[in-house]
């Protein structure tokens, strides 16, 4: 087998017996049952990929910042110029991005894979040179990318999982970073979820009414150029023709983190574009999944709603680069927390409700 098929056939479903012995203890801590809400059900979900109870504490943490351009960006989607893509990984590596903040913040350390950068990156600490192309080529007018710059994309990120697994890391993050990047968002959450690019398409970096009408029509005409959605076209197939080169590799690092049995929490809608191809590949990859938070984007909450995932955070966040999901690890924490260190009622000798 190859790393796909590898990664693949590893990835198996939650642990119905751990999934259970959570919510039992659940039950039996010093606390009414059901009284922290949504994190019970977190900590449940992550022992059930753990398949024991407690989990293991989801920490430390890192993200990887995964950095491309796109052939999509001649298409008039954005105000921004495709150079910022290159500055803004000068200025991550530098430590000057809120990215790196929020990492600081919460302990976590930050990677930054150049995946597809259309400019040649010098080499610096925290940079991983893992450049499949420079940039997709423009979608509306053919593939974004060869199947082959598919696959190898995807597979650079389940190797950037697996790396950051074997240096310690016990809780993934997905970060990004590419100009145009939630234009092919928009057209990978339409093909998969088959909703029109009109409900899927937001306005990015805050573009004004004229510029998002453009990126709808761009998104319209790249959807009918690869004849999606399509109910014969293959994961790979629809990243390919669609898809950005950090998509794929997030997409692998969501299948590497399932592998693992290691959580990876996801930032916004370029990362809940790259989970459902993920889910696509492999349906149980979304039993490691935390959605970190909703996005303001539109498509953000059409693909967490498709992948049955509910997000902790919700602030009308945009920025990307990792920032929402890295203001959930806290809680993401806190929930294993518990399991491991809040007392039962029979151990801290506490009277229970009466029956």
């Amino acid at each position: 087998m190859n790393l796909i098929e590898e990664t693949i056939a590893a990835v198996v479903p939650p642990d119905e017996a751990a999934m259970r012995d959570a919510r039992d203890h659940q039950a039996r801590l010093t606390k009414p049952p059901g009284s922290l809400g949504v994190l019970e059900e977190v900590s449940v979900r992550l022992a059930g990929l753990a398949g024991h109870c407690p989990p293991p504490l989801p920490e430390p943490a890192a993200v990887a910042v995964f950095a491309a351009d796109h052939g999509v960006h001649a298409q008039g989607v954005t105000p921004w110029p495709r150079e910022v893509t290159a500055q803004m990984v000068a200025n991550f590596l530098a430590g000057g991005a809120v990215v790196n903040a929020f990492a600081a913040q919460v302990g976590a350390d930050v990677t930054v894979v150049d995946i597809g950068v259309a400019a040649e990156l010098p080499p610096a600490p925290g940079l991983l040179a893992r450049k499949v192309a420079p940039g997709t080529a423009d979608m509306t007018g053919g593939p974004a990318m060869t199947p082959d710059e598919a696959r190898r994309a995807v597979g650079t990120g389940i190797e950037i999982s697996r790396e950051l697994v074997a240096n310690g890391a016990r809780c993934l993050i997905t970060g990004d970073m590419g100009i145009a990047n939630t234009t092919a968002s928009a057209a990978l959450i339409a093909a998969f979820t088959g909703l029109p690019p009109e409900r899927v398409t937001g306005r990015g970096t805050g573009i004004d009414d004229a510029t998002h009408a453009r990126k709808v029509e761009v998104v319209r005409a790249a959807l009918a150029r690869h004849g999606l959605p399509a109910g014969d076209a293959g994961p790979l197939d629809v990243l390919a023709a669609v898809g950005g080169l950090e998509h794929a590799g997030i997409a692998g690092f969501v299948l590497g983190a399932a592998a693992q049995r290691v959580p990876v929490i996801l930032d916004g809608v370029i990362a809940g574009a790259a989970a459902l191809a993920a889910a696509a590949l492999a349906p149980d990859a979304v039993a490691a999944c935390v959605a970190g938070h909703r996005s303001a984007e539109p498509g953000h909450a059409a693909a967490l709603a498709a992948l049955g995932l509910r997000p902790l955070v919700d602030l009308e966040l945009r920025l990307g680069e990792g920032t929402g999901a890295l203001l959930a690890l806290p809680l993401v924490q806190g929930s294993v927390r518990v399991l491991h260190e809040v007392a039962t009622f029979d151990s801290a000798g506490v009277s229970e409700k009466e029956a």
